[in-house]
């Protein structure tokens, strides 16, 4: 019987914007944004571009890592949700306000998007939903 070993994960670019950055991995994208930042339509259009450049024939998933609390246009999720190839999107945190946001987020984007404590269990799930499609 041969074990293998964990596929080690390799970030594929970051790119630095001015909130934060993202980091682009074979079939998902992390985003971790600075304390007190805004994400916004124009700045939404950001991510998208990358994830144009990296998943235009290919589904992926977008992990959300909420180390920073920042504040969030909700109505970018309507734009997000028109991203036919994104088929999974996680949000991680521990604070019970990002929580309660994420509550209210999931009303605008209405697909897939699930919020974990744990980043390996949403990467899990993120994998999984990607895999899937």
């Amino acid at each position: 019987m041969k074990l293998e070993r964990p596929k080690k994960t390799i970030i594929i670019r970051e790119y630095e914007l001015e909130i934060g950055k993202i980091q682009v991995y074979d079939d998902y994208m992390v985003s971790v944004f600075e304390e007190d930042a805004t994400l916004t339509l124009e700045r939404a259009y950001q991510i998208i571009g990358i994830s144009e450049i990296h998943f235009r024939n290919k589904n992926f998933g977008f992990i959300s890592l909420r180390k920073n609390s920042y504040a969030v246009d909700p109505t970018i999720y309507g734009y997000f949700r028109q991203m036919t190839n994104l088929k999974a999107f996680a949000i991680v945190s521990i604070k019970e306000i990002d929580m309660h946001n994420f509550n209210i987020e999931k009303l605008f984007y209405n697909k897939p998007m699930k919020f974990f404590i744990e980043y390996d269990n949403a990467l899990a799930w993120v994998r999984r939903r990607v895999k899937a499609k």
